[in-house]
């Protein structure tokens, strides 16, 4: 900064220099450069590597697949590509009942689990029975495997013989799916709910809401908010297990390719199927982790509780 004199003679600064493109313009240190310079050379040194490395790592694999015994007749019986382009429609064509489950499900298991997260988290005497029960179901839904629990729904309600119950395979299969991931997701919720300071319902209680109040706008919100990353990855794992209600008939994507293995003892529609899957599968997985990591970077910087 450079000091100067008025035509009265009073002395001021001359901002000039501190201007933008003035003598005194901010040029990084010949240090500074060098650093950055490394860092760019160390990160092509880290790319080169990994590419290499993932590289030579696939040419191991398929050396070490290929010089198998008997790699020309797995070839034959999993990698077949007629038989891979027979079942890609068929598979495609039952797909569509898979996310529509998943859909239809993903919701009712929401609905269902806050319910039972809620009961479980109710305070009070009067609420006990209520609170037994919602953890009676948590427990015996979480120790049942899914399998089990599909073949007792799928094939013991229609042996009931219950007058305006549906036997359908499609509806009872995500009934099934629906009673067992609402206990799964029901203690996502319990977790999230009992994560939020007391503090909050007192204060919220001092502004003069209700109990009822404070859950549903202070409460509730933080709750689910914190266990978004844990909801995601359930719902991934409802998308690749609505393939199990083919055990009851539902020509689904997994139903649809094993008619075509049946028909031809030929199990590429399987590979067909597991790759539709799969492919279905990774965006909601990336989802989930670019949806976690957005959490912690904001829970870091203070944007979230």
């Amino acid at each position: 900064m450079t000091v100067v004199k008025d035509e009265s003679g009073r002395e001021g600064a001359d901002d000039k220099g501190d201007m933008p493109g003035g003598d005194d313009a901010y040029v990084p240190s010949e240090r500074r450069l060098e650093r950055e310079r490394h860092k760019r050379a160390r990160a092509r040194r880290a790319t080169a590597i990994a590419a290499v490395s993932t590289l030579v790592t696939a040419v191991v694999l398929y050396v070490v697949v290929v010089s198998a015994p008997g790699w020309e007749r797995t070839k034959e019986t999993f990698f077949d590509g007629h038989y891979a382009r027979e079942a890609f429609p068929k598979v495609l064509e039952g797909l569509w009942l898979n996310i529509r489950l998943l859909l239809i499900c993903g919701v009712l298991v929401l609905v269902l689990g806050m319910l039972i997260a809620i009961a479980r988290t109710l305070r009070g005497p009067v609420f006990f029975p209520l609170r037994v029960l919602a953890a009676a179901y948590t427990d015996f839904f979480r120790g049942l495997p899914l399998i089990i629990n599909l073949m007792i729904v799928v094939f013991g309600v229609p042996a009931l013989r219950l007058q305006g119950v549906t036997v359908d395979p499609v509806w009872l299969g995500g009934t099934a799916l629906t009673l067992t991931y609402s206990a799964y997701v029901a203690e996502v919720f319990r977790a999230g709910i009992e994560s939020i300071h007391p503090s909050q319902r007192a204060a919220a209680r001092a502004l003069g809401l209700t109990n009822r109040q404070a859950l549903r706008h202070v409460v509730l919100p933080q709750a689910v908010r914190r266990q978004v990353p844990p909801l995601l990855n359930d719902l991934v794992s409802l998308q690749k297990d609505t393939g199990l209600v083919s055990i009851g008939g539902a020509i689904d994507a997994v139903r649809a390719s094993d008619i075509i293995a049946q028909r031809a003892l030929n199990y590429t529609p399987y590979i067909v199927a597991g790759l539709v899957f799969v492919a279905l599968t990774i965006p909601m997985t990336r989802f989930t982790d670019w949806v976690t990591a957005r959490m912690d970077r904001q829970r870091a910087q203070g944007g979230t509780t």
